[in-house]
């Protein structure tokens, strides 16, 4: 997993129109935290930071007042209707450190013919990993299941250092049978044909 490099600018002033402010000279108020230090207010460029969390779990290399920090996103919200970057929370994390992440889960292939349906019970797992080696994704084979199967997280292979946290017996994918389309009732077909008449 590489280091993105982002140069992290300590902010002073808070509050909505601060943030504002902030955002419209293309950089996104951030807060970085952990290991019992005081939480470091900074700001991060805009357009560098939307790049590099399209890698989930990414490890960022900050440079904050000339010191060289590694941190992960926690939390990172965007505005609603345009998606832009809001505010961003970072845990600080060291070489070695076991980290807590989520993990999305990917399913790969083709189900049993018969037009069933694949539900995603949980989107992500929760994973224990080493914070510089942290797992983009995890994939599952679906091919060939049938309708009533299911993958419960025990059964998925995690990548090599990882270790799952969430619980072993949790649905992760399931089959659904495909629905038939249930005749209409006889009152409303006779009264959508009167109203064609």
């Amino acid at each position: 997993m590489s280091e993105v490099k982002l140069a992290a600018a300590v902010r002073t002033e808070f509050g909505k129109g601060a943030a504002r402010a902030i955002r419209r000279n293309a950089q996104v108020p951030a807060v970085v935290y952990g290991h019992g230090s005081e939480p470091a207010h900074v700001t991060l460029p805009a357009h560098d930071l939307a790049l590099a969390l399209r890698t989930p779990n990414v490890l960022l290399s900050l440079d904050i007042d000339g010191k060289n920090e590694l941190a992960i996103p926690k939390a990172v919200q965007r505005d609603a209707i345009k998606g832009f970057l809001v505010h961003v929370d970072l845990l600080l994390v060291k070489r070695g450190e076991k980290v807590t992440v989520e993990i999305p889960v990917q399913a790969e292939g083709e189900l049993a013919a018969g037009g069933n349906l694949l539900e995603h019970v949980l989107s992500t797992l929760s994973v224990e990993a080493e914070a510089t080696h942290l797992p983009e994704a995890v994939s599952v084979s679906v091919e060939g299941l049938e309708a009533g199967a299911s993958v419960l997280a025990k059964d998925i292979t995690l990548p090599k250092g990882a270790t799952l946290v969430t619980d072993a017996d949790a649905v992760v994918l399931q089959v659904l049978a495909a629905q038939a389309e249930e005749p209409a009732a006889e009152g409303e077909t006779e009264a959508a044909e009167g109203a064609e008449a």
